[in-house]
């Protein structure tokens, strides 16, 4: 669905809806400021404020391209929660001294949610919009609460450091999560939450009253289950610029060797979810189709019981971005999983459609890490075309020290038979 920039002013908000941009150049065609009474025309931290005297925002609109490399907003469509990074963005300053006081506005909305003075009615709506990457166009993405029921409270805000250019500051990650709406968001509500803020909760979607009323726990996410499907050639080589240098860098470096990129794949794979653990290589000899073995562990957080370690076994291929993982190489990895185990098949390139569609229809337990994967985990981890190389030669030098310490082990172990 698409909305005329001409009629942007008398439009609701619907979810996933396209607002077109103007033709004119410059600001005049942008679209925020024309479909969010009140709003600027630029920044992705836009807050709109309430007339009735408080100091308060009525509501907050968070524009985004999900694109930025060293701050890589995602939003999850299968739980609704949406991972925002704050507005102190370079170094040089504190982490509340940004022209925008977004951060100071994310601690001020974070502490009214965990506080238990009543504070949370306190709280504006937040809006998110996402650039398309065509024109001034945006897509809306929904309203959004501060916080999720499955986060806690002590996750939900956090501040960390950054390094650029050698300098270190700090930023925050907060945690949002976009509520089911049903029905169109009305401009009533929005009027009313700038214009008449103590009788806007007559014209607020059901999810936002039961929000404001039970708070963290509350909340009814919006949630699309992702429907089974063969992602396209295309789709599993998606990424930006940056990311196919990321790429292609990789391929590079590994051209004359192959079997080094297990250690990569490895490193990459413990950066996609740190509960992949315990890896060990196994030799390119012996490997059976298999370049290492390890487990995903899952436990309580607690001391008292031993986690639960689930058998993992990982095939490594690094592929230009014109061959694929086919039938064989497949089937090698689903031959070799045993009975409570599962694999996951990590590429530079793409998985062919036979391939993938036979990992889908029969169930096989296998998760299928591609290029596009590869270069979002890689910006997630700040691993970027400027250090990468240098990346790279420090998986090599540990790959070298682990190798020395087995030939060393066995050198040893021949020794003492002799």
């Amino acid at each position: 669905m698409e909305v005329a920039f001409e009629n942007l002013k008398e439009a609701d908000l619907v979810v996933d809806t396209i607002y077109k941009g103007g033709t004119a150049s410059g600001k005049a065609s942008e679209v925020l400021s024309k479909l969010m009474p009140g709003c600027s025309n630029s920044g992705g931290f836009r807050k709109v404020m309430r007339k009735d005297g408080s100091g308060l925002p009525a509501f907050v609109v968070l524009y985004t391209s999900m694109q930025e490399l060293a701050w890589p907003d995602y939003l999850d469509e299968e739980t609704g929660i949406f991972r925002y990074y704050g507005d102190n963005r370079n170094p040089g300053r504190t982490i509340l001294d940004t022209p925008r006081k977004g951060n100071l506005l994310l601690e001020f909305v974070f502490e009214c949610l965990n506080s238990k003075d009543g504070s949370i009615k306190n709280i504006p709506p937040f809006f998110i919009f996402k650039k398309t990457g065509n024109g001034w166009d945006v897509q809306f993405l929904g309203l959004a609460a501060p916080g999720n029921p499955r986060i806690s409270p002590d996750k939900d805000l956090v501040a960390f450091w950054r390094t650029i250019d050698e300098k270190r500051f700090q930023n925050y990650e907060a945690y949002f999560t976009v509520l089911e709406t049903i029905a169109p968001i009305s401009r009533e509500w929005l009027n009313a939450l700038i214009y008449n803020h103590d009788q806007s909760l007559d014209y607020a979607p059901d999810t936002w009253k039961q929000f404001i009323k039970q708070g963290r726990n509350g909340i009814t996410p919006l949630i699309a289950k992702r429907l089974p499907k063969v992602p396209s050639k295309y789709d599993q080589l998606q990424s930006d610029n940056e990311g196919s240098i990321c790429l292609n860098k990789i391929r590079e470096h590994y051209k004359d060797n192959p079997y080094g990129f297990e250690v990569c794949a490895k490193d990459i794979l413990e950066k996609m979810d740190d509960k992949f653990q315990d890896f060990s290589l196994t030799r390119p000899w012996r490997d059976g189709g298999r370049d290492a073995l390890g487990y995903y562990v899952i436990g309580s957080g607690g001391k008292a019981n031993y986690p639960l370690r689930i058998d993992c076994a990982l095939e490594a291929k690094c592929y230009s971005e014109n061959v694929s993982v086919g039938v064989r190489q497949m089937s090698r990895l689903i031959s070799r999983i045993r009975y409570r185990q599962f694999g996951v098949m990590l590429t530079t390139s793409f998985v062919d459609k036979q391939a993938y569609q036979e990992v889908i229809e029969d169930g096989h337990p296998i998760l299928i890490i591609s290029a596009s994967d590869i270069a979002y985990i890689l910006r997630s981890n700040s691993i970027t075309s400027e250090n990468i190389s240098e990346w790279l030669v420090s998986l090599d030098e540990t790959d070298s020290t682990r190798m020395a310490r087995r030939v060393q082990a066995y050198n040893k172990l021949i020794n003492r038979k002799r």
